[in-house]
């Protein structure tokens, strides 16, 4: 058996591929929010003939006006359901499992094209360290195999750069506009990095390179946007224009946050002290020699930095692109004094810190009491009516992943007050009750005993070690443990 070589490609896409795969294969859950919710729940329901989120114009609950969500990701998560549906494939957590697999593949593209941009623009050096760090990033992986538009776009945004890159030929150009045009239609944010592209040429009197760019971009974004939202809404770019008109409203109350460096600091803390600051200082150096590339990536973080609504994923289309022109702006100097002994010791510490937290974070059960609240329900195949979720005990009731439980049609009320009814409403009679959180939790128990004298407790949802690292962090993260009894009661 030979010596690995650490310096060969096919060493770190290799390398890559593993550690998705370990990550799809155990780390369950959902990441937030929106990978779920906005995805996962949608699709999934759309294959089961319902809405969960009432999003199309035909259904009962629909408000009849576009909601601004891009239905290109979402709708080729319909398509998957709905193949899995045909196949037989019923089982949610066999249906997430390979949904992972399919996402931790589609995955290593954006390790592939850092390594052929990097190489391309500067040399093979530089092109190991930056495949080296997307490979094995510490939550790339945990990312990777999520339901997140700000990652499943980083591939068409990679691949479009390097068609720009590869060589001059003409048709390249316009390629590299239907790649970006996919990335624009998965996360329309993109757009301002597409402008940037744009800009560049523009300004720089590249005529053709400029029109055949916008051109694919136009197509793209005309036939997923504008052609899908007429044959749904009856007119094209619905959902951008309510996307438009939430964002210019409402969005900017939503999350503000006015720390203009936040997404600075999130691009540099992702590479963990001190080789994040190094990369930040080598972003910045790099303006100069790799200004096609600096200027779209600086736009895109100065809008969102501008922008009073803050997420850290906001950024993330863009942390690829970041870390290699962090590499290439500190390779400027490196020869300087005692730049590289400075590197040197910022590479070993990063593998350091990474490494553990790449093995823990690779594996993380995310949301872990949430789903499997949900999924007792298909393991034992029953369907309740009305799940009353009680959470007096501090921690309130998060958003109960439905789509693991194999049913769409279930009421559930909310008991998050000890002034309210113990049944909410007078005498409505639940099923089934979740209780949330371990305080005072016998106490809350016997209460419900008084009204249901049968009543049995038939799962203990326990929150996974990150999940309980993470609410220990943040208490503002509801990783709760949960219980869930059976009234054995006829909900009405």
């Amino acid at each position: 058996m030979g010596k690995i070589n650490w310096t060969s490609y096919k060493t770190i896409l290799i390398a890559a591929l593993i550690i998705r795969v370990i990550a799809a294969i155990f780390s369950q859950g959902y990441g937030m929010h929106d990978d779920h919710f906005l995805i996962i729940e949608a699709a999934s329901s759309w294959a089961d003939g319902y809405d969960y989120n009432h999003w199309l114009p035909w259904s009962p609950e629909s408000t009849g006006k576009p909601e601004g969500h891009s239905f290109t990701y979402v709708g080729l998560n319909y398509f998957y359901f709905a193949i899995m549906k045909f196949l037989g494939v019923a089982d949610p957590k066999i249906l997430m499992l390979i949904n992972r697999l399919l996402h931790g593949l589609f995955s290593i593209l954006i390790v592939y094209f850092s390594i052929k941009i990097t190489e391309k623009i500067s040399n093979q050096k530089n092109a190991v360290t930056v495949g080296w760090i997307l490979a094995l990033l510490w939550m790339m992986p945990f990312l990777s195999v999520r339901n997140l538009v700000e990652i499943t776009c980083i591939p068409f945004i990679l691949w479009s750069v390097w068609l720009m890159l590869k060589n001059e030929k003409r048709r390249n150009f316009l390629f590299a506009g239907l790649m970006m045009g996919m990335a624009v239609s998965f996360r329309y944010q993109v757009g301002v990095f597409a402008l940037g592209v744009a800009a560049v040429y523009f300004f720089q009197w590249k005529w053709a390179q400029f029109l055949l760019f916008s051109i694919g971009v136009l197509i793209v974004f005309g036939l997923t946007q504008g052609l899908v939202d007429y044959l749904i809404w009856g007119y094209p770019f619905a959902e951008f224009i309510g996307y438009a008109t939430y964002n210019a409203n409402e969005g900017t109350e939503y999350i503000p946050n006015s720390n203009y460096f936040m997404y600075v600091l999130v691009l540099m803390g992702s590479c963990l002290a001190p080789l994040g600051l190094l990369l930040g200082f080598g972003f910045f150096r790099s303006a100069k020699k790799y200004f096609y590339i600096f200027i779209p990536v600086l736009l895109f973080i100065l809008f969102h930095s501008f922008y009073p609504s803050k997420q850290e994923r906001f950024i993330l289309p863009v942390l690829p692109l970041f870390i290699i022109l962090g590499v290439l702006g500190y390779d400027i100097i490196i020869n300087k004094n005692n730049w590289r002994k400075v590197w040197n010791f910022s590479w070993k510490s990063f593998w350091i810190l990474n490494i553990p937290l790449l093995l823990i974070v690779s594996v993380a059960y995310s949301k872990k009491s949430r789903v499997e609240s949900m999924y007792y329900f298909y393991e034992t195949a029953e369907t309740p009516q009305k799940i009353l979720l009680e959470s007096t005990g501090g921690t309130g009731a998060s958003m109960l992943p439905q789509f693991y439980s194999g049913v769409w049609r279930f009421g559930a009320l909310d008991r998050s007050d000890t002034s309210q009814s113990l049944t909410v409403y007078p005498g409505y009679v639940y099923d089934y009750i979740l209780f949330f959180g371990t305080e005072k939790l016998d106490q809350r128990v016997s209460e419900y005993k008084n009204i249901y004298p049968k009543m049995e407790l038939v799962k203990k949802c326990e929150p996974s070690f990150v999940d309980l690292v993470l609410k220990r962090l943040n208490p503002l993260n509801r990783n709760e443990y949960i219980e869930v009894w059976k009234t054995h009661e006829v909900a009405k």
